[in-house]
């Protein structure tokens, strides 16, 4: 039985929506999607039903995901989904519990985007929304302590952004947000399927090649590796498979994981030296979807000379991140924000 009042931490992903309860660990993983009915927009779907229709929709029903690259793209979807998924964390009776939330956002987003998220949760039924930056999130679900005076990173690579941050005394040195994350890296073997093979496939397509025989350091495959996917010819227009190549996934991906090392080296480069000297024993803590793409660990570390680990379970790191922040709101009053 649940009281009349509860805490949720929100991870408000641009792939997934992941809510943590205290007590219970994490109660609901689903797909950031919903489907609508064009004509009455009615909500027809939300989360894994909503996934599997991407792509696949008659012309009168609409699958979209409401987050893009982070932030807020459909306020409207956005505020339904939330709602649905508050109602379906609380046991189905949302209309008389309000819970108290904390929801994870970008390291580095706008004063609107901010007022969005926070308005859309409160709009959904929340009693209390509390706002925290996905590392601090992602360093709290992987366990560090960032309360001391020394220097922790970490790299939280998402679907929509890639949060970097170096933490110290419980909060943020100084951090870094992109928008290049998994999304992008799919994105990436969309067009290069498209360029090199002729051949369209679609979003969840891309994701499975990048899953399964995806890598970001090619001496590290123990043995080449490749899966057939299915598509559309563009020469025929007709259905076709093809082989596709883990070394060609590697090349296909070049771009957005030079953005992301890249973007990594930045925030060392602007780290304080004494903070820069912890790191060089702590190393990097990997967090989010994204860090499991196979090698890309060993690229990192081999490009910044540190040690870099994947924290354990770190999909679901910044969910429980938030879940803990919601504990500690007296400690962490000054870095998380609430209206």
């Amino acid at each position: 039985m649940f009281g009349l009042s509860q805490d949720l931490g929100i991870d408000l992903g641009t792939a997934t929506v992941q809510v943590y309860l205290p007590g219970r660990g994490i109660v609901l993983n689903e797909p950031s999607v919903v489907a609508l009915d064009r004509e009455s927009n009615r909500i027809i779907a939300v989360g894994e039903e909503a996934r599997r229709m991407l792509g696949r929709t008659p012309g009168n029903i609409i699958a979209l995901r409401p987050l893009k690259e982070g932030v807020i793209a459909d306020y409207d979807s956005t505020e339904r989904m939330l709602r649905y998924f508050i109602a379906k964390a609380c046991g189905g009776r949302q209309s008389w519990i309000k819970p108290r939330v904390m929801i994870c956002i970008p390291a580095q987003v706008t004063g609107v985007e901010e007022r969005a998220v926070r308005q859309a949760a409160l709009q959904a039924g929340a009693k209390e929304a509390h706002l925290i930056e996905e590392p601090l999130a992602a360093a709290l679900g992987a366990g560090l302590d960032i309360s001391e005076p020394s220097g922790s990173m970490v790299v939280d690579i998402g679907g929509g952004t890639t949060d970097i941050a170096v933490l110290s005394l419980g909060g943020i040195v100084c951090s870094n947000s992109i928008k290049v994350a998994g999304d992008k890296f799919d994105e990436a073997i969309i067009r290069y399927l498209r360029r090199e093979k002729n051949l369209m496939i679609g979003e969840r397509s891309a994701e499975e090649l990048k899953i399964h025989i995806g890598t970001a350091h090619l001496s590290s495959k123990p043995e080449p590796r490749e899966m057939n996917v299915r598509g559309r010819d563009l020469v025929t227009g007709l259905p076709r498979t093809v082989t596709v190549t883990s070394e060609e996934i590697f090349e296909a991906i070049q771009d957005p994981l030079w953005r992301v090392v890249g973007a990594v080296k930045e925030v060392l480069e602007r780290t304080p030296p004494e903070l820069a000297a912890d790191l060089v024993d702590k190393g990097i803590v990997m967090t989010g979807g994204g860090s499991l793409l196979h090698g890309l660990d060993r690229l990192l570390s081999e490009e910044t000379g540190l040690p870099v680990y994947i924290a354990e379970d770190p999909i679901f790191c910044v969910a429980k991140g938030t879940g803990k922040a919601l504990s500690m709101l007296d400690t962490l009053g000054h870095i998380t924000r609430k209206r």
